[in-house]
């Protein structure tokens, strides 16, 4: 079973790195001309942000909080309700991590 704390917390954590490698790279002069537009553009679909905008820097890392913990929890749901106990199927017991010891019915 997946910790929805600590799960919630490592998926911002990646998030937030990942954000700020993105703008951070919006300041290289590593890209093409079209490249940068098209970077600008999709960091520019969050609501409110500008680029050069400190504000707006702080803005986007509270969008991707938000999403990074809805992302999280929505994963440790969908893991966690697969890891019911007993699934019944066709007669037979089907052995699942959280079984600790093996019964078959037949």
């Amino acid at each position: 079973m997946l910790s929805l704390k600590r799960y919630g917390w490592l998926c911002v954590l990646g998030g937030e790195v990942a954000y700020m490698i993105c703008i951070l790279g919006g300041y290289l002069p590593l890209r093409t001309v079209r490249g940068t537009e098209l970077h600008d553009a999709l960091l520019e679909t969050l609501p409110g942000f500008v680029w050069g905008s400190p504000l707006s820097v702080i803005l986007g890392a509270a969008y991707v909080f938000v999403f990074a913990w809805i992302f999280g929890a929505y994963m440790v749901w969908m893991h966690n309700t697969s890891m019911i106990k007993g699934e019944r199927n066709e007669g037979h017991t089907i052995i699942t991590e959280s079984s600790p010891n093996p019964v078959h019915s037949h």
